[in-house]
C-alpha cells in the first residue's frame, strides 16, 4: 500500500493525546525517557516498534531537532535496538521535514480506530472468559504470530507490566494448539484491543470476530464505553473485521528509520 504523503494534522488532537496516553499504558515500554515533550521508549526484551521508538507529543516542541535525535540514537544503540521515530498528528511538521532532509525512510502506516461499545448490541457472539495465565498466553501468541520462542521472557515481562486491568483471551483446540488470541486492556472508560491474531488455517471462519467481540463485551461489562485499537493499513482482513464491528478511523501514524538501517 502506498503511504499517504503526510500524517493528517486535522485530527482531533485532544482525542489523539488521550488515545496515545492509554496506548502507552496498555503496551508499556521497559524504559521511558523524556527529552522535553519527546518520549523515548525502549524495551530490551521484546522488539515491538511501539515499545522501541521516539514519539513527539507537542507540535510546539521543535528546538534542536537533530541534536535530540542524535542523543536518542545513542540510547537506542545502548539497548541494541534500531532507531525508530513514530509520527502521529502530534509531531511537528518541522521534525518530519528534518527526517526527510536527512534521508530517513517512512514505513508501516497504521490506523487508530475507535468504537462506541453500545454498538456491540447489534451482534451475536460467544463469550470467552479471560485467562490470567501469562505464560500460556505468551506461548500461544508467539506461536500464532510466528515469532521466536526465545522472546517469551520479554513479552511475558511486558504483559506483566501492564498497570490497568486486562484480560488475556485465548482459544485453543485440544491436541491442535492455539486458534486465536487477543489482549483487552480496560483503562477506566476506554478499552484497548491488542495483539489480536488468528491461526492461518482458521482465518475466514469467524474466529477473529468471535475473539474481538468477546474481549470487548468483557470490557464493556466492566464499565468501558469506548474501544480503540491499532491496525496496520495494509491488513485488509483486519480492517474488514473491525469495520464490520463498527470501528471507525480516528487518526493514523507511521514510523521513520534512518536510511542506513
Amino acid at each position: 500500500m502506498v503511504l499517504i504523503e503526510r500524517i493528517s494534522q486535522d485530527a482531533n488532537l485532544p482525542q489523539v493525546r488521550r488515545l496515545e496516553a492509554v496506548s502507552f499504558r496498555a503496551w508499556p515500554a521497559a524504559s521511558v525517557h523524556y527529552d522535553g515533550s519527546w518520549q523515548i521508549r525502549l524495551t530490551g526484551g521484546y522488539p515491538s516498534k511501539r515499545g522501541n521508538c521516539v514519539v513527539a507529543l507537542d507540535r510546539s516542541d521543535i528546538s534542536d531537532i537533530r541534536l535530540r535525535l542524535e542523543k536518542a540514537a545513542r540510547k537506542f544503540e545502548s539497548y541494541g535496538r534500531p532507531m525508530i521515530f513514530r509520527e502521529t498528528p502530534l509531531a511537528a511538521p518541522q521534525i518530519i521535514e528534518s527526517l526527510k532532509e536527512d534521508g530517513w525512510q517512512r514505513f508501516e502506516e497504521s490506523l487508530v480506530m475507535t468504537l462506541d461499545l453500545a454498538a456491540l448490541d447489534g451482534h451475536d457472539g460467544m463469550d470467552h472468559l479471560p485467562s490470567h495465565d501469562i505464560g500460556r498466553f505468551v506461548d500461544a501468541s508467539l506461536t500464532l504470530h510466528g515469532e521466536d520462542p526465545a522472546l517469551k521472557p520479554g513479552l511475558a515481562e511486558l504483559i506483566g507490566n501492564i498497570k490497568p486491568p486486562y484480560g488475556l483471551f485465548l482459544k485453543e483446540v485440544p491436541g491442535n494448539g492455539p486458534v486465536a488470541a487477543a489482549i483487552c486492556v480496560q483503562d477506566n472508560d476506554l478499552a484497548g484491543l491488542l495483539q489480536l491474531v488468528v491461526d492461518g488455517a482458521h482465518r475466514g471462519q469467524g474466529e477473529g470476530f468471535e475473539m474481538t467481540y468477546a474481549a470487548l463485551r468483557w470490557a464493556r461489562m466492566r464499565g468501558a464505553r469506548l474501544a480503540w485499537l491499532q491496525v496496520v493499513a495494509s491488513n485488509t482482513a483486519g480492517l474488514a473485521l473491525y469495520r464490520k464491528l463498527g470501528f471507525r478511523e480516528a487518526y493514523r501514524y507511521c514510523y521513520w528509520r534512518p536510511e542506513a538501517q
